[in-house]
């Protein structure tokens, strides 16, 4: 599905959200594909989850009931290239649902697999943009230290020259660099950000440290406070500004700079600046086939394995829609990146600063 596809879309969801009415599956989609890890980051506690990870074949059925109808899918961990299976995973969501973005976070540890699988991913898969982000919170030791594994930069870089050797040969690879930003790395994090910037990636992007059920980091502290953060943002909004961009990119510049600004906000005021569709145009799918509405609040509204792997029974029923009235009546609120660009596009206010930016 095509970006102005999507855009015809948007009225549905205004509707869905307000009314209940039409019934929308989401555009955007996360998709855990395990909880294992092999980073023991100081913000994330996920390698300790048990893992009942869904087969290949479990995860095809659900992107055939999901149809052609996400245009995005993030295919996330963990460390997702711990499933030497990830690419038929992946290649079976793009023939069975046809997105035209598919992002794969790593840490970058697993050369040799994350190469061979992105290699194949990229050729099962030549019309969707394939990115691969490669999470980096510091330089060198620092950010071993943060990710808790030796070494951890020096295999990372390893990845990042291969992957860069591949984007030669494919041309639908994206390559990008992805910082989390946390009371460990903010006082440092424009020197960070300069010498990352010598990587060059095709995109950077940077995220809050959050306190997420699923990640168990809820009572860790990790967030930076909203007083060392503001000017981070308004750092970053001024990159994505100045960032030379032409086409689509402008675009993407244009809702980063505004998310940064979004995230500033919500720190400060600790509740949702603008409307949250995370349950009505966003849904997180844990390795099990439990359906979330985000990865924040992690509350399972149903198991696909119960329903056949049907996604409607679980997103059309009551226990999801109990959980939608809960956010609609901002119960909630974060600067989740991945929910807040699909509430972004679906804020009229935000898109037509993000569309005049862009017209610059």
């Amino acid at each position: 599905m095509s970006l102005l596809q999507l855009a015809a879309r948007l009225p549905g969801y205004w509707a869905f959200r307000r009314f209940g009415w039409p019934r929308m599956y989401p555009f955007s989609i996360v998709v855990s594909v395990s909880f294992r890890c092999n980073s023991r980051c100081r913000t994330c506690d996920v390698w300790r989850k048990p893992s009942d990870d869904m087969t290949v074949e479990e995860w095809q059925q659900v992107f055939h009931h999901l149809g052609h109808s996400p245009v995005y899918i993030t295919f996330t961990g963990g460390e997702p290239f711990l499933r030497s299976d990830l690419d038929d995973l992946v290649i079976s969501a793009y023939q069975e649902c046809q997105p035209a973005y598919i992002t794969i976070p790593t840490n970058g540890l697993l050369s040799d697999r994350i190469i061979e699988k992105t290699d194949r991913i990229c050729r099962g898969a030549p019309r969707a943009e394939i990115g691969i982000n490669l999470s980096l919170d510091g330089i060198g030791e620092e950010h071993d230290d943060i990710r808790g594994v030796p070494g951890s930069w020096r295999r990372a870089m390893e990845t990042w020259r291969r992957l860069k050797e591949l984007q030669q040969r494919r041309r639908n690879l994206v390559l990008t660099i992805h910082t989390v930003i946390s009371r460990f790395n903010i006082q440092r994090f424009r020197q960070i950000y300069e010498e990352l910037q010598s990587l060059e990636p095709d995109s950077y992007i940077t995220e809050v440290a959050e306190e997420r059920v699923e990640l168990d980091t809820v009572g860790w502290g990790i967030t930076p406070s909203p007083d060392d953060y503001a000017p981070i943002a308004d750092f970053l909004s001024e990159q994505a500004r100045r960032s030379p961009a032409r086409g689509i990119t402008r675009i993407t510049q244009a809702f980063r700079a505004e998310y940064y600004q979004m995230a500033k906000r919500v720190l400060y005021r600790r509740e949702q600046v603008i409307d949250c569709y995370a349950g009505w145009a966003s849904a997180h799918i844990a390795p099990n086939g439990d359906v979330w509405s985000c990865c924040i609040r992690a509350e399972p509204v149903g198991n696909l394995r119960e329903t056949g792997y049907d996604f409607a029974p679980i997103w059309f029923g009551e226990r999801m829609e109990r959980l939608r009235r809960s956010i609609a009546n901002k119960e909630c609120a974060c600067p989740m990146a991945n929910a807040a660009y699909a509430n972004m596009l679906l804020h009229p206010p935000t898109l037509m600063r993000v569309l005049l930016a862009a017209l610059r």
